[in-house]
């Protein structure tokens, strides 16, 4: 099982910025300013989708309204009777560290990017953060916080196995047994707008996971998922590695609603938590309640796309519908 470091608060001073839209599928929201009309009764449950809108270039568009809009659920087109831009509600947010052997020459670059991306990020007493490494184990460096400094501690214990305990052990990377522990053990339990960051290079052995069921326990979660991959280009002496995470990483990515960055020259750790940074602040929220009622609990599929065919919805694909 999973366990968790008790560490100290250093309260040490950071930048604050403007967070996002807080999720549930299950509780009603309340209309957007854009629709003062809208109301719902207290047992409609409404679902809730956030999206980013890119251009082919990649980069943000965080202007349209919800008339720029197209949603289908299964196929059949919904109304989107909740909609807003830029709100400034709580965020949950998990990063997620690779820490075995084959992350050793990176995990240096990993964790000064994670200091700097959250010192950007967290705001004092409103969002929170978890840090969870995996490599043999799933471990929870710090559970759940608002302070800065439990965080800049943890992360500071976040390591690759050392030669011994590879040597006792062996080598495994749990991937996928770390995003349904994130998913299940941590962020189904809360409530409002909740995402993780994974730094791998995407590569899982020995999981009793699936990529089907990380997935899947993610989508239940209502998780969004961004991945890094970040790998040594020589580890794996050009046999798989990296190349086979990369299809794994942009999987688990798309279907959660997140996106899939890849370490290179050209584009750096920086850089990378940079532009999540920058979705992140930058998500539509939208609500609709389905048209078909809930008679048997089951995942559907969800469509949504832009009027202006030149642009990219990052979404989400599918929601748990609870009965």
């Amino acid at each position: 099982m999973p366990t968790i470091d008790p560490l100290l608060d250093l309260n040490l001073s950071r930048r604050t910025f403007l967070s996002l839209a807080a999720t549930s599928l299950a509780a009603p929201l309340l209309p957007a300013q854009e629709q003062p009309g809208v109301t719902f009764k207290a047992d409609v449950k409404v679902v809730n989708l956030f999206a980013n809108v890119l251009t082919k270039k990649g980069e943000i568009i965080n202007d349209l309204s919800k008339d720029d809009f197209v949603l289908l659920e299964d196929g059949r087109p919904q109304t989107i009777q909740y909609f807003s831009r830029e709100t400034d509600l709580p965020l949950t947010l998990g990063l997620l560290v690779d820490t075995s052997a084959s992350q050793n020459k990176v995990i240096d670059a990993e964790r000064t990017a994670c200091f700097q991306f959250l010192d950007q990020v967290l705001r004092d007493g409103k969002d929170h953060v978890f840090i969870l490494q995996f490599d043999t184990n799933v471990l929870i460096r710090q559970g759940l916080t608002a302070s800065f400094g439990q965080l800049n501690e943890a992360l500071a214990a976040v390591n690759t196995q050392s030669r011994k305990e590879l040597q006792q052990v062996g080598g495994s990377t749990l991937l996928y047994d770390a995003v349904v522990f994130a998913s299940q053990d941590v962020l189904k339990k809360q409530q409002g707008r909740k995402a993780s960051i994974v730094l791998t290079d995407g590569v899982d052995f020995g999981s009793e996971a699936t990529v089907a069921t990380a997935i899947d326990a993610a989508q239940r979660a209502d998780m969004i998922l961004y991945s890094i991959l970040f790998s040594d280009a020589h580890y794996y002496g050009g046999f798989g590695g990296a190349h086979e995470g990369a299809g794994v990483l942009q999987q688990m990515s798309r279907e959660t609603g997140g996106g899939f960055f890849e370490v290179s020259k050209k584009l750096g750790i920086d850089q990378i938590f940079r532009t999540i940074e920058g979705e992140l602040r930058s998500q539509y929220n939208l609500g609709y309640v389905s048209d078909k009622p809930v008679r048997l609990s089951e995942f559907r599929k969800i469509q949504l796309a832009a009027k202006q065919k030149d642009l990219v919805v990052q979404a989400r694909d599918r929601y748990w519908a609870q009965r």
